[in-house]
């Protein structure tokens, strides 16, 4: 479009030097509409962390009411304290910071706490942790070779309109609601959506969902996290008093010394 308007530009009489020198600073400063097509999960990826590498928060804390939905029809509500070191470092409190429940993420793995003591360490990558915030951190690279890791085709790449917004969805063909896939607001290039087999039972179908996006001083951060089984809400999370860029003493996610924080 830029190159036919300088053509066009060019031809026009008498102020043709003008015109011409008009027409390329529109080319220079308007590039093709094909440079900046997003054709594939590694080009959206690139994307998000170019949007907002030099302006994410490193570490953000929050509380949160946690509501857990039992098959037998019982709610559970607690109050969680989360605490992220970015990229990838996760520290969750559930209930009082002095029972001892909880669990620590880090280095792709993930060890969890009863009453003080852990319950075991066994390798996890929290996709949820890699899309909603380590990407916009960490070497682009790194979040691919974990998407890819995790089984998420990054060439099948479409467009939908959800929740009235939007969106790319990687990882499956239009209309495929099975496939391992995540989707991303196209305007924002923020994480809205993970589809995925439940860990637990691969005939099962895990849909975690981030709304609610809160603008921060430094980037954003979904305040709803829903998480549904086969259509079913079975938890969520609503985070409150959240703060940025707090200081985090590295200390506290080490598996070590959960007790000691």
């Amino acid at each position: 479009m830029a190159q036919e308007t300088q053509r066009r530009l060019c031809s026009a009489p008498m102020t043709k030097a003008a015109l011409c020198l008009i027409g390329a600073i529109l080319i220079a400063a308007c590039p093709s509409s094909a440079s900046a097509q997003i054709n594939n999960g590694q080009q959206l990826i690139a994307a998000m962390h170019a949007r907002y590498a030099q302006s994410w928060y490193r570490t953000v804390t929050f509380q949160e009411d946690a509501i857990t939905r039992n098959d037998n029809g019982t709610v559970k509500k607690e109050i969680w304290y989360e605490s992220l070191l970015l990229p990838g470092k996760l520290r969750i409190n559930k209930g009082s910071p002095n029972s001892g429940n909880g669990a620590i993420f880090r280095n792709n793995s993930l060890t969890s706490f009863v009453n003080g003591k852990p319950t075991g360490t066994r390798p996890f990558v929290h996709m949820l942790l890699v899309l909603g915030f380590d990407v916009y951190r960490q070497d682009p690279e790194l979040t691919i070779a974990e998407a890819k890791n995790q089984g998420f085709d990054l060439n099948q790449i479409h467009q939908e309109v959800w929740r009235g917004r939007v969106v790319y969805v990687v990882g499956a063909k239009k209309g495929d609601l099975k496939s391992r896939q995540f989707w991303i607001e196209k305007n924002r290039l923020l994480f809205l959506r993970l589809i995925e087999p439940d860990p637990r039972d691969p005939a099962k179908l895990d849909d975690q969902r981030f709304s609610d996006y809160r603008r921060l001083h430094t980037g954003w951060i979904a305040a709803h996290v829903e998480f549904l089984t086969n259509g079913q809400n079975v938890f969520t999370e609503q985070y409150f008093n959240i703060q940025e860029n707090v200081k985090l003493d590295p200390a506290i996610f080490d598996p070590q010394k959960f007790n000691s924080h």
